[in-house]
């Protein structure tokens, strides 16, 4: 008996290893999103104590000097956590397109892996009702030799 082939298992070893490629792609991305996270987070967290140690010193009394400079420090802090926000955005942005291709992926495997799987079930009964047509010869065969021989 002849061994299952399906005409498009090459399609579909490429297929799989685009899927594989672009889960690794979407892992990389996701996983650039979420250090950019934590540095955004970081830079608030520094936002937030400079801006306290800032008001206490401004409290207790502090020269124009080092007033301004706590103001451009600030400032500066403010700059670099807008700026660390559009990386997450852009990030963010990028690990969405990067899932969307990995869904596509994912949908275009499984279509033809269902395609398989429809092709094999045909294989399977076809299999099966060569192997009946088989029995049914054999056991009329041993009928009529049982017949002639009596």
């Amino acid at each position: 008996m002849k061994k299952f082939q399906f005409s498009l298992d090459t399609v579909l070893d490429y297929k799989q290893q685009v899927l594989d490629s672009r889960q690794g792609e979407y892992g990389i991305a996701t996983a650039a999103v979420h250090v950019q996270e934590r540095v955004l987070e970081q830079a608030n967290q520094r936002y937030a104590e400079y801006g306290a140690e800032y008001s206490r010193r401004q409290a207790e009394g502090m020269t124009i000097a080092d007033a301004l400079a706590g103001q451009n420090a600030l400032r500066a802090m403010e700059n670099e956590i807008a700026r660390a926000q559009i990386r997450l955005d852009d990030l963010r942005k990028e690990a969405e397109a990067k899932r969307a291709q990995m869904v596509e992926a994912k949908k275009e495997t499984a279509t033809i892996e269902k395609l398989r799987e429809k092709k094999l079930d045909i294989y399977k009964k076809e299999q099966q009702k060569r192997e009946e047509a088989f029995i049914d010869e054999l056991v009329s065969t041993n009928r009529v030799m049982a017949a002639s021989n009596m």
